[in-house]
């Protein structure tokens, strides 16, 4: 029987409140926002999944997997592609296992058949057979289907769904309307407890109406500085405050800039590192230039910066300074 969202949020009971998925979600690392868990608390809910749209890198699926960790239960992740089908993503058949105990059936075929008189018992204790080979002992579930058995629930991540065919979109859709799938020669397998599904876009290409309509919408952009910098700490504890303005500050400045590809949250957390790394505590225009290449990953945005890093650097350096004159105090750009 299908549970009504009431039951099924009983067993996400760390999600009872907005305020109670940003708490639990700070507990594992992951610095959430009022949009953020209010999406997150309304797909459990009312039992719907969320599509995250935004850039690449902002924490769309660092959200499914702290979700995952916060709840302790399976993240079923299923990574889109063109070309992506029903094999690959719900079930198929150990062909292999199948081939091996076909073999050992033909070699103990006499053993099987026994005494049977008439092509129709012959037939009738071969199809005994026919249904073990097609049991779920045979059956190699993919992400959909295990998501869809966990007992306890799940997280279903179905990551960068833009990638792949709208005929896939089309299946997809059929398969999360009642969180259940049809296997022929099994039938119907309905989950116990619905997993909370996450899908995620880049947009690469447009998604259909229907997908859209069966989703919650969420938008993660770029966080604003305070918000960069406690996803920052939170990730990079043992950094200083000043460190931590200065390249949180830079990095809002780099984003501002025409550039093929915008330093996403996980540039700047994989920056922080690399300054740590070489004991940095303040920034400067040749440490800056050493370690561009972890926040810009194209050499034309490199090229396209190097005239402004000196001044930017500067600036973010300044930062710090600005933070620390007393109150009331007049500071000169």
């Amino acid at each position: 029987m299908t549970q009504t969202p009431d039951r099924i949020a009983e067993h996400y009971g760390s999600l009872a409140s907005v305020e109670a998925v940003s708490t639990g979600l700070e507990s594992v690392g992951y610095i959430s926002s009022e949009d953020i868990s209010t999406a997150i608390y309304l797909a459990v809910h009312l039992r719907k999944p969320v599509l995250i749209e935004g850039p690449a890198g902002v924490g769309k699926t660092e959200l499914a997997q702290s979700l995952a960790r916060m709840l302790d239960v399976p993240l079923e992740r299923l990574q889109c592609y063109e070309g992506l089908d029903e094999s690959k993503s719900l079930y198929e058949w150990k062909y292999g296992k199948q081939l091996l105990y076909t073999q050992i059936l033909k070699d103990r075929l006499n053993e099987v058949v026994g005494e049977a008189g008439t092509i129709a018992q012959l037939t009738g204790k071969l199809a005994t057979f026919e249904d073990l080979f097609f049991s779920h002992d045979f059956l190699e579930p993919r992400p959909l289907l295990r998501a869809m058995e966990q007992k306890a629930g799940s997280i279903l991540l179905i990551d960068e769904i833009d990638k792949s065919d709208e005929e896939f979109e089309a299946f997809l859709l059929e398969v999360l309307s009642d969180y259940q799938v049809t296997v022929p020669e099994l039938g119907t397998i309905r989950a116990d407890v619905p997993p909370i599904v996450i899908l995620t876009s880049n947009n690469v290409r447009d998604l259909g109406d229907a997908l859209k309509r069966r989703c919650l919408h969420l938008f993660i952009g770029f966080p604003d500085v305070n918000r960069e910098r406690e996803i920052v700490k939170a990730r990079v504890p043992d950094i200083s405050d000043d460190l931590l303005k200065q390249l949180v500050t830079f990095v809002h400045e780099l984003r501002e800039m025409d550039l093929r590809k915008r330093p996403s949250i996980s540039e700047t957390v994989d920056w922080a590192r690399t300054l740590l790394l070489l004991h940095a505590d303040s920034l400067d225009e040749k440490l800056v230039r050493r370690t561009l290449n972890v926040l810009l990953k194209y050499e034309s945005d490199i090229d396209a910066t190097a005239n402004s890093i000196g001044s930017m650097a500067r600036k973010a350096a300044s930062s710090t300074d600005e933070s620390r004159l007393p109150s009331g105090y007049p500071s000169f750009t």
